[in-house]
């Protein structure tokens, strides 16, 4: 079903046969648009090429063309060959392809273009007047004026970003008309708003320490903030905490910076890197569980600590203890709090925890005391989403209930079968398994396994550095970092001064007395594997996991606690079963089923009385609760149609994205008779509510400077295919014949032959051949095995990225790069391109040192300049000054021949190199061995090899024939004293 405000995009589209660009809000259901509009597509028209999809919306849009098998678009891909590719240009259907393909193709004139319908281009945000898109745009406009083009993007905050973007892309495009979609613009809105689902919006409280941690990180992130400001670099309206809750806050920044970043000191680098991992903190908190935000801070202490900016704040140690508060706390085994006696914690920390003390008494689960008179007392804290999540499942089955009891007469048979399905968003993969664990499990029971597993990987850390100690007398004098082995003492150090010494040996402890039973467990029969699912686990938290390495996680890697799963299973009849069955799993990765497929027999075995409490616990507690409803869980990164597969009736928000919120309200809008209820959890006063709000008024505000740019836009009239953009070739004649002398033929200019430049194919995903075309340059796309670009018979360069020359120096390929060339050309360049909107400098000046060190750039240049004396290095700011540069070089030369050109440095079947210029029928490796002999020069390698035919033949001839060949006495004697000389043996 089409929805009417997307006929109306359709209707304006087709009215206008050039095509045209159309801006939608995020979550508007682009990939149905483009699927209703692939639908009016038939072959009769030509062939029609989608450019710039990514995989998910690739994969959206031929799930919806899916019941219309016929015009299921295939996809073109370099295994194919050239002449099926030609065949299937020339079939007429539907097809997508990537850039650097098309290009290609379009150069090489393997496409007709008469028979191209047109171009739709998805992801338009991500383009620029340089991109390989731009390039084809302007080819098949030249040759098929009548082709249209239509850009869709769904992100109008990228739209907006740099100085009209919009414009010039439509330019570049051969675009005039600009369609805009916001979701307040009338049509949409009535739509989505004549049938809305019924939205309860609960704001759960947050913790006292979740809501001490947040205020702690805004301070914090705002001191970083006035800290930017004080550098009088970066434009001060845009430096916002609101704007820092974002990741366009980063590009924002980096844009400001990168021209000046190497005029830049090391505190404001780092600041900009303080902002990214703030900005990470404040998300995780309402993300992920206390002991795993804890574990992720204390990674951020060992790795930070020594550069960071933000962790010396004045209310950065709130951060950590607050964090640290949630989990557990310390009193000696009179019950006096350790806090309080403890000399070691600063006098600003200890200020606080007496402040706090009045609220720490609540929800200590179970304590484990040591020989030192401390008692750790377990705190545990449990997402306060997790409690308001089960009630929110448990009033869905309630209501489900009743209603079917009340009216069972009335329901059809398919309704009940619609009314069966749940779906819980969630931000990641990595929340759906552990909420999934939380229902199905218990929430008390999902905390002590990830506690459990914390104070593990404190054993084995310990364990490591303890094995490292024993070793390190036995190693003789030099062994260390120049071995390969890293030192762990900064992590020793870091961990003894974030606790005290007390504290530390309490936490061990604790672990020891938890890996003993494992191993009680393991003589009992158990998996000898019991811990491996406990190791590093504490980042994957933060970032996410592969899903099948989640669930291996899950099951396995908790089989510490197995009496808890033996108990669970107990109780497993109370809970719904797995809402798994059916199409879900064959559609998408990205939803998680509550399925208890995979747990596996030895999580059963019975275990010692001393868990016995803990057991009936957990036992108890989900034998009161209610039973739940079926329950799909979907990961919102995953970008999938799930709704359109599920087709649920409740909706639980877990973590609110804009982008899903307008994919609700079109999916009511397709099914208005469907009785739709969502559920919307936010934390009150959390930076979670302020980041949804903010996200709408920047997409509104985005929106509103289109609406002025487009009243404002100048775009060409002809703007069908006569104006291809700059050529600067056209501007140079006009200019002359302006300033022509008459005397000379009458100001006659002679014609101009086209200039020719051989590209690899490779160098298509970069964008200075786009540029090179521009001038007026004619691109030919080959495959060569010496240089880049091939500009004369003479002149062959191998450009570099600064990115691809650091990584180019330190695998050791650009010396094996230039080292062809060096052979095969009489000019080899090296082409240093720097981006335009960067510091055109590696480094500032105060860090280039006056000696050769082998990890500096510039030191590494030198080198190669001294040993391939004839190498040319070419520094470029920008596309646009390479393509002056190159057509400066080729200004007196020939043009390049590509016949030659291809062969270059390709062996023949023989060993010889084909049209090898220098080393024509010689074997290339001799050569370069005499070359390397002492005496022998470039001035006389040539003449030697003329008067021998092989190295055999030279080491035999007499020092007065090598004179002779070498030009002199004295190299000829060099020459013959190195032959002659005598091995060095041992005997």
């Amino acid at each position: 079903m089409v929805l009417e405000f997307h006929q109306h995009v359709i209707a304006e589209l087709l009215e206008e046969p050039a095509g045209g660009l159309v801006i939608l809000s995020s979550g508007l259901s682009l990939p149905k648009l483009i699927s209703s509009l692939l639908l009016l597509h038939s072959p009769s028209q030509g062939t029609l090429l989608l450019l710039s999809s990514s995989p998910s919306l690739k994969s959206q849009i031929t799930h919806h063309l899916t019941p219309h098998a016929p015009l299921l678009p295939s996809e073109i891909t370099a295994e194919l060959t050239a002449n099926q590719r030609h065949s299937l240009y020339s079939s007429g259907q539907i097809f997508f392809v990537t850039p650097r393909i098309l290009i290609v193709d379009l150069l090489t004139h393997k496409i007709p273009t008469s028979n191209l319908a047109g171009l739709i281009i998805l992801n338009t945000h991500t383009l620029s007047e340089n991109s390989t898109e731009t390039f084809i745009c302007r080819i098949v406009k030249s040759f098929n004026r009548k082709a249209y083009i239509r850009a869709f993007s769904d992100k109008p905050t990228a739209m907006v970003s740099g100085f009209a973007k919009t414009e010039r892309i439509m330019k570049s495009l051969f675009v005039r008309k600009l369609h805009l979609w916001p979701r307040f613009q009338v049509n949409v809105s009535e739509e989505l708003e004549r049938n809305p689902p019924v939205v309860v919006d609960i704001r759960v409280p947050m913790t006292k320490y979740m809501a001490g941690i947040q205020k702690a990180i805004l301070e914090v992130m705002d001191a970083c903030l006035k800290e930017m400001r004080k550098t009088n670099k970066v434009d001060v309206e845009d430096l916002t905490v609101e704007n820092g809750l974002f990741k366009s806050f980063d590009e924002i920044l980096r844009r400001q910076l990168d021209p000046i970043w190497h005029m830049l000191g090391k505190k404001t680098k780092q600041l900009v890197s303080d902002l990214k991992t703030l900005r990470k903190l404040l998300d995780y908190l309402v993300r992920y569980d206390a002991v795993s935000y804890l574990k992720y801070l204390n990674t951020l202490r060992v790795s930070e600590s020594f550069r960071s900016v933000w962790i010396f704040a004045e209310s950065s140690y709130k951060i950590f203890d607050y964090a640290k508060k949630r989990v557990y706390r310390f009193t000696r085994a009179g019950g006096v709090k350790l806090n309080e006696q403890s000399k070691s914690i600063t006098g600003k920390k200890r200020k606080l925890k007496r402040v706090d003390n009045n609220g720490d008494e609540d929800g200590g689960s179970s304590s484990t005391s040591t020989d030192g008179g401390v008692v750790l007392e377990e705190i545990l804290e449990e997402a306060p989403k997790w409690k308001v999540l089960r009630e929110v499942l448990e009033e869905i089955e309630e209501e489900r209930q009743r209603q079917a009891s009340s009216r069972k007469e009335f329901l059809l048979e398919g309704e009940e079968n619609d009314h069966s399905i749940v779906l819980v968003a969630c931000k990641d993969e990595c929340s759906c398994m552990q909420l999934e664990d939380c229902i199905r499990n218990g929430s008390q029971k999902v905390m002590r396994e990830e506690w459990e597993k914390y104070l593990l990987s404190k054993v084995e850390l310990r364990g490591v550095q303890t094995s490292s100690k024993k070793k390190k007398p036995k190693e003789p004098k030099g062994y260390g970092i120049l071995d390969g082995a890293v030192p762990v003492t900064p992590a020793q150090n870091s961990e003894a001064s974030s606790v005290s010494k007390q504290e530390h040996d309490a936490l061990l402890a604790a672990a020891s007395e938890i890996r003993n039973r494992g191993k009680v467990d393991d003589v009992a029969g158990d998996n000898p594997e019991t811990y491996d699912g406990s190791k590093g686990h504490g980042k994957a938290r933060g970032k996410g996991r592969n899903k099948k390495r989640a669930a291996s996680v899950q099951h396995s890697g908790n089989k510490d606690n197995k009496n808890y799963n033996k108990a669970e299973t107990k109780d497993e009849p109370e809970i719904a079963p797995s809402g798994n069955e059916g199409p879900a799993d064959d559609i998408h990765s990205g939803a998680v089923g509550c399925s208890s497929e995979g747990m596996p027999e030895s999580a059963f075995v019975e275990n010692g009385v001393l868990w016995k409490h803990n057991q009936k616990m957990d036992a108890t507690q989900l034998k009161d609760s209610k039973p739940l409803p079926h329950v799909h869980f979907y990961a919102l990164e995953s970008d999938q149609p799930i709704l359109d597969v599920l087709k649920p009736s409740a909706i639980v928000v877990y973590h609110p994205d804009v982008r899903f919120v307008r994919e609700i309200e079109v999916y009511k809008a397709e099914n208005p008779s469907m009785k739709l209820k969502v559920y919307f959890l936010f934390y009150e006063e959390s930076t979670e509510v302020q980041k949804f709000e903010a996200s709408i008024r920047r997409e509104n505000g985005a929106f509103e400077s289109l609406i002025r740019q487009k009243s404002l836009m100048m775009i060409p009239i002809d703007q069908d295919g006569h104006c291809l953009g700059f050529n600067s070739s056209s501007e140079a004649q006009a200019t002359s014949s302006q300033n022509a002398v008459t005397r000379k033929a009458g100001g006659r200019k002679e014609a101009e032959k086209e200039m020719q430049v051989i590209v690899d194919m490779r160098e298509f995903m970069s964008s200075l051949p786009n540029v090179l075309h521009q001038r007026g340059m004619r691109i030919i796309p080959v495959i060569l095995e010496v240089g880049d670009y091939i500009l004369s018979p003479l002149i062959c360069v191998e450009r570099k990225s600064i990115q691809d020359l650091f990584t180019s120096f330190t695998s050791g390929r650009l010396y094996h790069q230039v080292e062809t060339m060096v052979r095969y050309y009489r000019i080899p360049v090296l082409l240093i391109e720097f981006s335009q909107d960067k510091s055109f400098s590696f480094q500032s000046a105060s860090d280039i040192g006056d000696d050769v060190t082998p990890n500096n750039i510039i030191s590494k240049l030198s080198l190669l300049v001294l040993h391939f004396p004839r190498l040319r290095i070419i520094w470029s700011r920008s596309l646009h000054a390479t393509a002056e540069i190159f057509s400066s070089l080729k200004a007196n030369q020939d043009e390049p021949d590509e016949a030659k050109a291809i062969r270059v440095g390709v062996p023949s079947e023989e060993g010889i190199v084909e049209n090898d210029v220098r080393a024509e029928n010689y074997n290339t490796s001799a050569v370069e061995f005499l070359r390397r002999l002492p005496g022998v020069t470039d001035s006389n390698y040539r003449s030697i090899m003329d008067g021998c035919n092989s190295l055999a033949e030279l080491a035999l001839l007499p020092v007065e024939r090598l004179a002779e060949l070498m030009g002199g006495q004295k190299a000829a004697q060099t020459l013959r004293d190195f032959l002659d000389a005598k091995y060095p043996t041992l005997l």
